[in-house]
């Protein structure tokens, strides 16, 4: 009975505890939300109204047709999709041959491909910026997609490799065996069901390269290439901060990310917890 009691006084403290943090996860979005649908008037009224009234979508569609905002949202869907594609094209095919295959090295070479993500972002920006500028693609489209691919392809292998570790070795073989070459195996045969681990690799890209602020920030300089992240900077300005179209933008911006959260969700939890256990 006394046991009972302490478990439920354990699983009681533990599910207070995952509401606060759910609150203060939630609560600087929910305010975002109500500060976008205010009027004018009252985003800086004091004592702050805690909900508009009446809400408006006014804000929204000012920040849409009268900012750049469209023009950086394009430019982070187009980033976004072009480090995804280049990472995983990578990522799968040597995930696969380190599943696969056995030789002099593959440990070490692993453990140097992790090392290699473990450096701080922020430590290699000038070194990225003059690479940039010397190999002239600075400020482009393609300088932001090898970055955000070179940056993702070391964990997407280690992930990949747990999900192809899964997968039967005896379903290739009979493909062999059946005159299927090897490259028709790995498409037809092992790709196909590791699904769920591309998904998962999938959202991580998406979330990373989508959110990010300093790459994108040092390797573009003006409007037509500036990534959502950086434009929503241009908020604020050295006369103030227009917190009405910010808090607009910044729902605009979360809405394309947390929506393949959500639908992707459950593959990334398997495909994370298969990479921790077969990795």
């Amino acid at each position: 009975m006394i046991r009972r009691v302490r478990h439920q006084v354990v699983d009681g403290m533990a599910l207070l505890a995952a509401l606060l943090v759910a609150v203060i996860a939630i609560a600087p979005i929910l305010w975002g939300l109500s500060t976008a649908l205010k009027p004018e008037a009252q985003i800086l009224a004091y004592p702050p109204r805690w909900l508009p009234h009446p809400p408006t979508l006014a804000t929204y569609l000012s920040v849409w047709s009268d900012s750049p905002l469209p023009v950086y949202f394009r430019n982070s869907v187009i980033t976004t999709v072009g480090a995804l594609a280049l990472s995983l094209l990578v990522a799968v095919h040597a995930a696969y041959a380190f599943s696969r295959f056995r030789f002099r090295g593959r440990s070490a070479l692993l453990v140097g491909l992790l090392a290699t993500s473990m450096m701080p972002g922020v430590a290699i920006l000038v070194p990225l910026y003059h690479l940039a500028v010397v190999i002239h693609l600075y400020n482009t489209y393609a300088a932001m997609i090898l970055v955000y691919a070179a940056w993702n392809v070391p964990i997407l292998v280690w992930l990949l490799r747990g999900f192809f570790d899964t997968v039967p070795r005896e379903l290739e073989e009979a493909a062999l065996v059946d005159g299927c070459g090897r490259v028709h195996a790995f498409y037809r045969i092992v790709l196909p069901m590791a699904r769920p681990g591309l998904l998962s690799a999938a959202v991580l890209v998406i979330m990373y390269v989508w959110n990010d602020f300093l790459i994108a920030f040092t390797l573009t300089i003006d409007d037509p290439h500036r990534t959502l992240s950086v434009g929503l900077y241009t908020y604020v300005s050295n006369y103030g901060i227009d917190y009405g179209h910010l808090m607009a933008a910044t729902i605009v911006a979360l809405i394309p990310v947390v929506a393949v959260f959500f639908m992707l969700q459950r593959h990334l939890i398997s495909g994370l917890m298969s990479g921790a256990l077969k990795g």
